[in-house]
């Protein structure tokens, strides 16, 4: 969580003269709006924000918002993401990725972003292809999808974000949809508000090139029945009629069950906890899916542990409490010398 001087802002003081230039129908339309209508409400100066890209669709954002930012090279946003909120913790440092740029060639940069724990705001837009490049599948595309670099059916299997997010121990872990403004701003302000890492995959629908990817569950006939609403402190209960929820088998798994069938009451229903220290349970979130299982979607994890930044300048005030502010100069020109035959 970064702080700042209270402002008075509005979206329009967020959105800059930039051309947006996404195919129409994009779901990166309804990001960028949720985004800047999720800004004014934190009460942080325009000037204190800073956000930063790799390289994709996605990472054309940088350009439509009226704050500072960094277009930087691909997968590596993380790390000059890093740089930037080191340098100043003032900040309120954004990272804008893709499931192409976030977990191909920067896999290994968010990996250790969110291992390390720094206070960044991390939004994966999750399409299950590379946009940009016209249509090639991605980290997070299905396996057997067929597309221009796999015309006879992808044969990797796809990773699942969120788990990766907590292989490596993420503090804040959650996911929307572009479909839903009103839930991405109250999963961005969230987001904001956690300090340490936080990690959101956004499902996100490129109509051009993979449209419909996430109709099974997004879907406004199915999305009752294919969709779990998360809220802490509530049972997993889902469906239509409100009568679905998560409950642990006899074999210690998670399993649908239909309340007033088989002596099922509420009180069998899992009541969600997102501050869980252990993260089986928010690993057992992250990898429910359709058909066997409703979507989740919300807040999965958000614990409190010391961020990275805190802690280095912490250790930085400390070392110059107890060895000096050190010279630069007299190091440079020190007496300590090599002398090769």
């Amino acid at each position: 969580m970064s702080t700042g001087e209270a402002v008075k802002l509005t979206k329009k003081d967020f959105t800059s003269d930039q051309e947006v230039r996404w195919c129409p129908g994009c779901g990166d339309y309804a990001i960028l709006s949720a985004v800047q209508k999720t800004m004014p409400d934190l009460g942080i100066k325009r000037e204190n924000f800073v956000f930063v890209s790799g390289i994709g669709c996605s990472s054309r954002f940088p350009y439509y918002m009226d704050t500072y930012g960094i277009h930087s090279i691909h997968g590596r946003a993380p790390p000059v993401a890093t740089g930037v909120k080191l340098a100043n913790p003032d900040l309120s440092v954004w990272v804008i990725t893709g499931d192409g740029d976030g977990l191909s060639i920067g896999g290994n940069h968010l990996m250790h972003a969110i291992r390390r724990n720094i206070d960044l705001n991390i939004l994966l837009f999750n399409n299950r292809i590379y946009g940009l490049t016209k249509g090639q599948y991605s980290p997070t595309s299905e396996l057997g999808k067929t597309t221009k670099s796999s015309p006879w059916g992808n044969i990797d299997h796809p990773i699942n974000p969120l788990a990766v997010a907590l292989g490596s121990n993420a503090t804040f872990i959650a996911r929307t949809i572009d479909r839903d403004p009103k839930h991405m701003q109250m999963i961005f302000k969230a987001a904001h508000a956690h300090t340490g890492v936080s990690f959101v995959e956004i499902i996100q629908n490129c109509n051009i090139f993979n449209d419909g990817a996430f109709e099974d569950f997004t879907d406004r006939a199915v999305k009752k029945d294919r969709q779990l609403l998360l809220a802490s402190g509530e049972p997993l209960i889902f469906g239509a009629e409100g009568n679905k929820g998560i409950s642990i088998g006899k074999d210690g798994l998670p399993q649908v069950v239909t309340i007033g069938e088989n002596g099922i009451t509420e009180e069998d229903i899992i009541v969600h906890d997102e501050t869980r220290s252990n993260t089986s349970y928010a690993m057992m979130l992250a990898n429910m899916d359709v058909p066997d299982f409703p979507v989740p979607v919300g807040v999965i994890r958000s614990i409190e542990c010391p961020s990275y930044d805190h802690l280095m300048h912490d250790q930085v005030r400390r070392a110059k409490d107890e060895a000096g502010p050190g010279d630069l100069e007299r190091l440079v020109r020190g007496n300590d010398a090599w002398t090769v035959q």
